[in-house]
């Protein structure tokens, strides 16, 4: 199954692909809603899903097409070479990520992989892209994620000061400066960002977002 909200791509994508003797594209998809229902009625071995698309996130598609189908492999194909996205669809247990520079040839090559019992990860991303901004991570100081850690664990900010044994004054100044190293703009969008930095764990964040009433990870 091919799912890419750029219509041209995605039916020469599925064109190229079908060309293939051994390949056949068994669905189209144009969001990520879209690629939930299909997966579920066309049962694909592989899925082939853009990051950046209308509607539901693509992380979540992920999340929702393996539960449903927990042997389908997909294979994130995208312009996108951010390591902290990069990590988080690898968390998720993505079977490839590469770039939409790849060759056909290396394209396909992935795809008939994922049916081997041995298969590995595949990623085929710039030295300049996700490579080169690993050490972009954003610098946090240890008390600041301190109170990032115990944000995440869904304390108050009164709580957090207790815990630190600071003022709560000096919470609300290292969120200040939290916020601001991460460009984030609210507690869960902090924590999501720093989970997806790999400032903390990102089993750490789910205490915060497992509370009834809180948004869930920011994708």
């Amino acid at each position: 199954m091919v799912v890419d909200d750029h219509t041209l791509l995605r039916e020469t994508l599925a064109a190229v692909l079908d060309d293939e003797p051994d390949l056949t594209v068994v669905a189209q998809a144009g969001d990520g809603d879209e690629a939930i229902a299909l997966a579920a009625r066309a049962r694909p071995d592989v899925v082939l899903l853009d990051v950046q698309m209308p509607g539901t996130p693509a992380t979540t598609v992920v999340e929702q097409i393996t539960k449903r189908l927990p042997t389908v492999k997909i294979i994130i194909l995208t312009m996108h070479e951010s390591a902290p996205v990069l990590q988080e669809f690898l968390r998720i247990g993505v079977a490839g990520y590469l770039h939409k520079g790849v060759s056909r040839p290396y394209l396909t090559s992935v795809i008939r992989s994922t049916s081997s019992p041995d298969s590995r990860v595949a990623i085929s991303v710039s030295l300049r892209g996700a490579a080169g901004r690993l050490a972009e991570r954003p610098a946090l100081s240890d008390r600041e994620i301190e109170v990032v850690t115990l944000v995440a664990r869904a304390m108050s900010n009164r709580q957090v000061a207790h815990q630190l044994q600071i003022e709560e004054a000096t919470v609300k100044r290292h969120l200040r400066n939290i916020f601001r190293k991460l460009d984030a703009v609210s507690r869960v969008d902090a924590v999501n960002r720093a989970v997806a930095a790999e400032l903390i764990p990102a089993q750490v964040g789910q205490d915060l977002w497992e509370r009834p009433g809180a948004p869930g990870p920011r994708h």
